[in-house]
């Protein structure tokens, strides 16, 4: 038995909570895999000399995602403004990556 329900809480409120908080933890683990593969991407963008951003890709992902939301029953304006969040921070790990591959190209160069 859990705090709340101990409380007084009503059951189907904590069922509901709990389910909440799996799904969070679920979303923090799948975010975290996904920066885990855009870091690659970064390293190799840099390897490569590409730029951070891919604005054609992100178009099509903006496209496909406001697609599946819709799918999903998700607003889809939602699902396009949680995508700019996420690839804005994908794209800030990419231009740090390429700089400090530029910095220590640039070490390797002096030496």
């Amino acid at each position: 038995m859990t705090i709340l329900s101990a409380q007084g809480v009503d059951p189907e409120l904590v069922r509901l909570r709990d389910s909440i908080d799996n799904f969070d933890a679920a979303l923090i683990h799948l975010l975290a895999e996904r920066f885990r593969c855009t870091q690659r991407v970064g390293e190799l963008k840099a390897r490569k000399g590409m730029p951070a951003s891919d604005p054609d890709r992100e178009a099509r992902q903006v496209t496909r995602l406001r697609k599946l939301a819709v799918d999903a029953k998700l607003d889809p304006d939602f699902a396009e403004k949680f995508l700019a969040f996420v690839v804005k921070e994908v794209i800030r790990h990419h231009q740090t990556i390429a700089l400090n591959a530029d910095l220590n190209n640039d070490t390797e160069r002096k030496d």
